[in-house]
């Protein structure tokens, strides 16, 4: 029996148990079990979106599955056709002008949890977990596009932005493996809580810079400065997408990467991410994450490409709350990973200059010769 059947079938078990559970009773007497329980507090959820001003639902046509040009494009994962099948590129998303990243109302929510985020049981347990897909993928992207490898430190000479790091979960592993991390987050409580736990590990203590700092304040004094950024479960929470990525892409070099993992805009993502896991198992903190601001892959990446960044791979990821461990998928309808490598524009511009000028050299010296041979 494979590891897919067998997690199959205990999904299956705890749907079961979830039907079966008795519920609490309304206010008229009547019963209703845990997960119906969950469905009205969903739909009222719902109501209550569809009631705040300037939401758009997505319209008929943005619903129906829609393809992207066919086959993959090469260097990209197999999962990227399962995509297209199930997100829309012409997906509705209002993006403001606003030129920070920071939002004050989900910097808010962590305000509470920043003593929290070291407890492998409590409200970032999934967190914790994530990190046996997050890190190995980050580190073999980097590895196959660089020749950097050392022993026993697969990612020495390797500088990562951790961005949104909270208390450093992602950050410390990527330490050990041998990067230099620097970990920015707005929020200083999550940064005390970071520095304070680093401090008990001397593996990670010049390993692991901390600073609390918004992604826009760093751009301004490490422009061009990491060879990769790392944004796990950040986008769906920060003010203006665009505007983060394209200061992703300043912090970055010419060739560097860009590492995202977040949820995806669909009704799935709704009732898993948000009914099932904040409102039924309770394996986040309720009202954590708004619909409205998940973010659908190739709406992600139409802003990557825009920002100069070509998209490698998107792989789609699959929580286990029994086990609570996380595991690999081609289904992107949820939560997903996605690589992508800033173009290196910069460099064949650079180039092309060079090119130009010894071209202009010899043209200008070709002339000479030539006015000294009429001379003579």
């Amino acid at each position: 029996e494979s590891d897919q059947q067998r997690a199959a079938a205990a999904a299956l078990a705890m749907w079961r148990r979830l039907l079966c559970t008795p519920g609490r009773s309304s206010q008229s007497g009547r019963q209703f079990g845990v997960l119906g329980c969950a469905l009205r507090a969903g739909f009222c959820d719902w109501n209550a979106m569809l009631a705040r001003p300037g939401f758009r639902t997505p319209t008929a046509t943005s619903l129906q599955p829609c393809t992207v040009g066919g086959a993959a494009a090469p260097g990209t994962s197999s999962s990227r056709s399962v995509q297209a099948r199930h997100s829309c590129r012409h997906a509705s998303r209002m993006y403001s002008t606003s030129k920070t990243t920071v939002e004050p109302g989900e910097v808010k929510k962590f305000q509470a949890l920043s003593q929290k985020w070291w407890d492998g049981n409590g409200e970032f347990a999934a967190l914790h977990a994530l990190n046996d897909l997050r890190v190995p993928f980050i580190r073999d992207a980097l590895l196959t596009y660089s020749e950097k490898q050392q022993l026993g430190c697969p990612l020495h000479g390797f500088r990562i932005l951790d961005v949104g790091c909270g208390g450093g979960l992602l950050s410390e592993p990527l330490g050990r493996l041998g990067a230099m991390v620097t970990g920015i987050d707005p929020l200083k409580d999550n940064i005390t809580t970071a520095e304070m736990h680093k401090s008990f590990d001397p593996a990670v203590q010049e390993q692991v810079q901390y600073t609390a700092c918004s992604l826009e304040e760093m751009a301004v004094e490490a422009t061009g400065m990491f060879d990769a950024v790392v944004a796990s479960e950040v986008v769906e929470h920060v003010a203006d997408v665009e505007t983060f990525i394209r200061y992703a892409a300043q912090m970055l070099k010419p060739g560097g990467s860009l590492f995202l993992t977040t949820i995806n805009k669909t009704f799935l993502s709704y009732v898993l991410a948000i009914v099932t896991a904040e409102k039924i198992l309770r394996i986040v903190p309720n009202g954590t994450h708004e619909w409205e601001r998940f973010i659908n892959p190739d709406e992600l990446e139409r802003l990557l490409v825009s920002s100069g960044f070509t998209v490698e791979t998107i792989n789609g990821m699959v929580y286990n709350p029994l086990f609570g461990s996380w595991s690999w998928s081609s289904n992107v309808d949820v939560n997903y990973a996605l690589h992508a490598v800033k173009n290196k524009i910069e460099e064949q511009s650079d180039f092309t200059s060079e090119t130009g000028d010894r071209c202009d050299n010899g043209i200008n010296q070709s002339e000479s010769s030539a006015r000294s041979t009429v001379t003579l």
